[in-house]
């Protein structure tokens, strides 16, 4: 990828992360250390990666994309938005009683949300469906699932894994915001997922480790995931919890918890400082 490209890609996630604010701060309630730290991602599926449209949601050869960790809405809605799926201002509604951004993913009102998900350890499974289905219909779509680091604490998702590795799916690529927190505090101290790559690598899994705050480390990672044949890939990403709001980074309390108005102009002063330091280069 091209210098102007990740710059570009950079760009793109720190006003993805002023959303996450701005639409929790609205809500009054929500997740935003989850969706701060998985940003990136975000950003880079929706505006590098995915073959989708905003155009035509439902091209039936589109890739899919599947929020596993469902309470981090506020982070897809807000790349969904961005990338022109509906109208950035109604984020601003996320939560509300008559808005079609309820608290996790409806595949039935929010356009681009290809699985409901919320119920943790269920959006991989679905994922897994949809990759076995393009393989049975000869399709060429790829399938991306992202769970949190707590979420693999559900056995259900070592069950999905053992169907992705059966079935030799390729098309599939699981990631995993190691964040290292979930809602009671450090996951190695609430029920201990790790060694996650080495329980991965066991399951049959193709592996790679990243920092998942790194625009470049993602992009060789994604890149490396499309040459995997025969086996699924799990893409293991070292995160912070909150990550550019300073006050929010490495801390549980702002899993779900949303800011008052002292503290969203804070980390939003913070992140347009961010972001003018970035279109300055």
């Amino acid at each position: 990828m091209l210098p102007q490209e990740l710059k570009a890609l950079e760009i793109t996630a720190c006003k993805i992360r002023m959303d996450i604010l701005t639409a929790t701060h609205a809500a009054k309630c929500g997740h935003p250390g989850g969706s701060l730290s998985a940003a990136d991602l975000f950003t880079y599926l929706y505006f590098h990666e995915l073959r989708v449209d905003p155009k035509n949601p439902q091209d039936p050869d589109r890739d899919r994309f599947v929020l596993s960790k469902g309470h981090t809405a506020p982070g897809l809605y807000s790349a969904l938005a961005e990338r022109g799926f509906f109208p950035v201002e109604d984020l601003k509604t996320l939560r509300r009683i008559d808005s079609y951004l309820q608290g996790h993913p409806n595949m039935n009102h929010v356009p681009g949300v290809d699985m409901s998900t919320g119920s943790l350890g269920q959006g991989i499974s679905c994922a897994c469906g949809m990759a076995k289905g393009g393989k049975y219909l000869d399709k060429d779509f790829r399938v991306y699932t992202l769970l949190g680091d707590g979420e693999i604490q559900e056995g259900q998702v070592w069950e999905a894994m053992m169907f992705a590795s059966h079935y030799h799916l390729d098309n599939l690529c699981v990631i995993i915001d190691n964040n290292g927190l979930q809602i009671d505090g450090a996951v190695d101290k609430v029920m201990s997922p790790y060694p996650i790559d080495e329980k991965l690598k066991a399951f049959g899994f193709h592996v790679i480790c990243i920092n998942g705050n790194d625009m470049a480390d993602i992009d060789r990672a994604m890149q490396e995931a499309k040459t995997v044949k025969g086996q699924p890939t799990a893409i293991l990403m070292k995160t912070t919890k909150g990550k550019g709001v300073s006050y929010m980074e490495g801390k549980a309390e702002w899993h779900g918890k949303a800011p008052n108005d002292e503290q969203y102009e804070l980390g939003l002063a913070e992140l347009r400082s961010a972001l003018s330091e970035l279109e300055g280069k």
